[in-house]
C-alpha cells in the first residue's frame, strides 16, 4: 500500500493522478482501466479540493492498494472536511436533454458506472471514499 497526503487544492490534481499512475504502471494496468481510474480520481480529488474545506483549505490523503486474484486496485480518498456522502444523491436522469438536466452530479455518476465498487463512510471526523477497479 502506498499513500500520499497532499493539500487539497485544484493545482494538485495532476500530482495525485501521477501518484496513482505510478502504482498502476507497476502492475501493468491496461490503458482502458487506467483511463477510467484517472477520470474517477480526477473527479473525486477535484470535489475534495472544491468543496471539502471551502473557503479554507486542508489536506487529503490518497491511498493506493493493489490486490491479487483477481488483480484489482483500490484507491481511498480521505479528508477531514465537511461530511458529505456523494453516493447518497440520486443518479441524474440521463434520458433528459442537456438543457433540461440540472447542473451537477454527472461526475459521481460516471465514477459509479466506471468502477467495480464505490464505497463511502464518515468515520472519526473523516470522509472516506473508496473506489475499486479490476486491472
Amino acid at each position: 500500500m502506498k499513500e500520499l497526503t497532499i493539500e487539497a487544492v485544484l493545482e494538485n490534481v495532476d500530482t495525485v493522478i501521477d501518484f496513482i499512475d505510478e502504482q498502476l504502471a507497476e502492475y501493468g494496468c491496461g490503458m482502458k482501466e487506467k483511463m477510467a481510474i484517472d477520470v474517477a480520481a480526477d473527479e473525486l480529488f477535484t470535489n475534495i479540493a472544491s468543496y471539502a474545506y471551502n473557503p479554507e483549505t486542508g489536506n487529503a490523503t490518497v491511498r493506493v492498494e493493489v490486490f491479487e486474484d483477481p488483480l484489482a486496485v483500490e484507491i481511498t480518498f480521505i479528508d477531514n472536511g465537511v461530511p458529505y456522502d456523494p453516493l447518497a444523491k440520486a443518479d441524474p436522469d440521463t434520458t433528459l436533454s442537456v438543457e433540461d438536466r440540472p447542473i451537477g452530479g454527472l461526475g459521481i455518476f460516471i465514477v459509479k458506472k466506471s468502477m467495480d465498487a464505490v464505497n463511502y463512510e464518515y468515520k472519526e471526523g473523516r470522509n472516506i471514499l473508496t473506489i475499486r477497479k479490476k486491472i
